[in-house]
């Protein structure tokens, strides 16, 4: 089989929000990298999945230049939705910061960071197949993939950027005895529903049926959640279930329309610790995940997209190791305050309404807490802080 070599400071795998910001922020500051994916380009621009970028995130983006592929998002209107209790609705005033965040579908945000990439010559390549990462612990690791047409590409490399998700083989490389994982489970699910309908009522819905939720995602777009048993199938929810169940949940009548694709996803939080080993560093869902309620997905996978490229910029520009040494320890202390938030957020929302879940003692606890975000400046002002992504 044929086989070729070549060599560049910095290989990133996978094409997603992580590893294409930060491919554009080192481009952009003149350092050269290859960016892998395994997946086509017409598959990666039309994969659905939530868009909600947080203050932080903007900010991010906008700091290192990038503002451009924000385009296509609409900011997150302040008095946006509320919070249905019982079928009452209670608009919660949050403190914003003053950036604000915005919604933005995550294959438009892909897509224009692809986009910006390759208008400045960027060297992405998809379908790369059976990626395999060696010597990451030595001083120069080799990235091995095969090529669409059958050829064998080995590129040896600085530094890998390992962005390609929870079932990647970036952390796969790490040795299990050098990695620790920390995972809980929720004990329930949602049905996740892309629906091709205005949204209406916005918001999320607290429920004895179960938690649930309709988010905007365009002027014709919503994203629909729904409590469920961990072990539901999509196909145990015909649309017509789904409208029904909205609707009791809410309160009121809700908007239905075409749905465009469901799943079901258990909730769950996972951290891997640590974040590197040795050329090798994770970003992204390939060093931890955090349950869809707090919206803290992207957050962290641009937390450290943002800490990464600082410290591999200061070891090429400044010939300073100290950043590249910390980035674990320094992810993962953010990391766990918001995966404290998600965990919080999470068991306060499905808690307030579902008593056959913890029992109603914590539903009770669980609506106090909710009603002290309504009546307590302070309270409102740390769950604000929270929720930009600035605490």
């Amino acid at each position: 089989m044929a086989e070729s070599r070549e060599n560049t400071p910095v290989v990133i795998v996978g094409a997603g929000v992580a590893g294409l910001t930060l491919a554009n922020i080192l481009q952009r500051n003149g350092v050269d990298c290859v960016v892998l994916e395994k997946r086509s380009r017409a598959y990666i621009d039309q994969r659905q999945r939530a868009g909600a970028l947080d203050s932080f995130g903007v900010h991010v983006i906008r700091k290192w230049g990038l503002g451009e592929v924000l385009e296509g998002g609409d900011p997150i209107p302040q008095d946006e939705g509320g919070f249905f209790i019982d079928g009452q609705a209670m608009p919660m005033d949050i403190e914003h910061d003053e950036e604000g965040g915005m919604f933005i579908p995550q294959h438009v945000l892909v897509r224009n960071l692809t986009d910006a990439f390759l208008a400045e010559g960027g060297n992405l390549r998809y379908e790369a197949l059976d990626v395999r990462l060696e010597n990451v612990g030595g001083e120069q690791p080799t990235v091995r993939y095969q090529d669409t047409d059958g050829t064998t590409k080995v590129i040896t490399c600085d530094f890998i950027a390992g962005a390609d998700g929870f079932h990647g083989v970036s952390r796969a490389t790490i040795p299990a005895d050098v990695l620790s994982e920390y995972s809980y489970e929720y004990g329930y699910s949602w049905l996740t529903v892309w629906a091709a309908v205005a949204t209406s009522p916005a918001g999320m819905a607290i429920h004895e049926r179960g938690l649930s939720g309709m988010i905007p995602r365009g002027a014709n777009a919503t994203r629909i959640y729904l409590q469920c048993p961990v072990d539901d199938t999509p196909e145990q929810w015909p649309d017509e279930r789904i409208w029904s169940e909205l609707e009791a949940r809410f309160g009121t009548p809700v908007t239905s329309g075409e749905i465009l694709s469901k799943q079901v996803i258990p909730l769950r939080s996972v951290v891997f610790d640590p974040m590197s080993y040795g050329k090798l560093f994770l970003l992204g869902d390939a060093a931890h995940i955090v349950p869809p309620m707090s919206a803290k997905g992207i957050h962290l996978a641009l937390h450290d997209t943002d800490m990464f490229a600082k410290a591999l910029l200061a070891r090429i520009q400044q010939d300073d190791t100290s950043l590249l040494k910390s980035y674990s320890a320094d992810c993962l202390r953010h990391i766990w305050n918001y995966q404290a938030f998600a965990a919080w957020i999470t068991d306060l929302m499905h808690n307030a309404g579902d008593a056959s879940y913890e029992g109603e003692f914590r539903k009770q606890v669980a609506r106090a807490e909710m009603m002290r975000m309504f009546t307590s400046p302070t309270a409102n002002k740390l769950f604000g802080e929270l929720t930009a992504g600035t605490n």
